[in-house]
C-alpha cells in the first residue's frame, strides 16, 4: 500500500506521456521527512542521464522545520536510482527519439523508501493544448447532458 506525496498536474497538460518507470530517489535524513510531510513541489522539475546515472534536478522538498543545521540545499540535483538496463534503454530513445524524461508523482513505497515515477515524455505543440481542452470540454459537457 503506497502513500501518494504529490503529482506533477503540469506534466500532463504540457507533455504526451510515451512510457512510465518507477524509481527510487536518495535523500538524506531531514528531506525524507520534508517529503512525508508532504512538502515537495515537482513542477519544474526535469531528470537528465548523466555518467550512466539519472539526477533529478529543481524538485523542491522544503527544508524540514526541526532540521536546523542538517538541512539540505531545497532544489538540490538529486540522484535517482534505478537498473542499468532501464537506465541504457531510456538514455537509447532520448538520443534516437528526442524524448526527455519529467516526474509524474512523488509516493512513499511499501517498505518506507520514497519512490518518483518517472516518464519518458515528448512536449506538446500549443494546438495539440488546444485540442486537449475542447475533447475536455465536449467530455464534460456530454456528462452534464446526460444527467439532465
Amino acid at each position: 500500500m503506497s502513500k501518494t506525496i504529490t503529482v506533477n498536474k503540469k506534466a500532463f497538460h504540457d507533455f504526451n506521456i510515451i512510457e512510465k518507470y518507477t524509481a527510487g530517489i536518495v535523500l538524506f535524513g531531514t528531506e525524507i521527512k520534508s517529503v512525508r510531510k508532504g512538502a515537495v513541489n515537482l513542477k519544474d522539475s526535469f531528470a537528465k542521464i548523466e555518467d550512466g546515472e539519472v539526477w533529478l534536478y529543481s524538485c523542491h522538498i522544503s527544508p524540514y522545520e526541526q532540521g536546523n543545521r542538517y538541512n539540505k540545499e531545497p532544489e538540490r540535483k538529486r540522484k535517482l536510482l534505478l537498473n542499468k538496463k532501464e537506465i541504457l534503454k531510456i538514455s537509447g530513445k532520448i538520443k534516437k527519439e528526442g524524448y526527455t524524461i519529467i516526474p509524474l508523482s512523488m509516493f512513499i513505497g511499501d517498505g518506507g523508501f520514497a519512490k518518483l515515477e518517472i516518464a519518458l515524455a515528448k512536449g506538446k505543440k500549443l494546438f495539440d493544448k488546444r485540442d486537449d481542452i475542447a475533447k475536455k470540454t465536449q467530455t464534460r459537457d456530454m456528462q452534464r447532458a446526460m444527467k439532465r
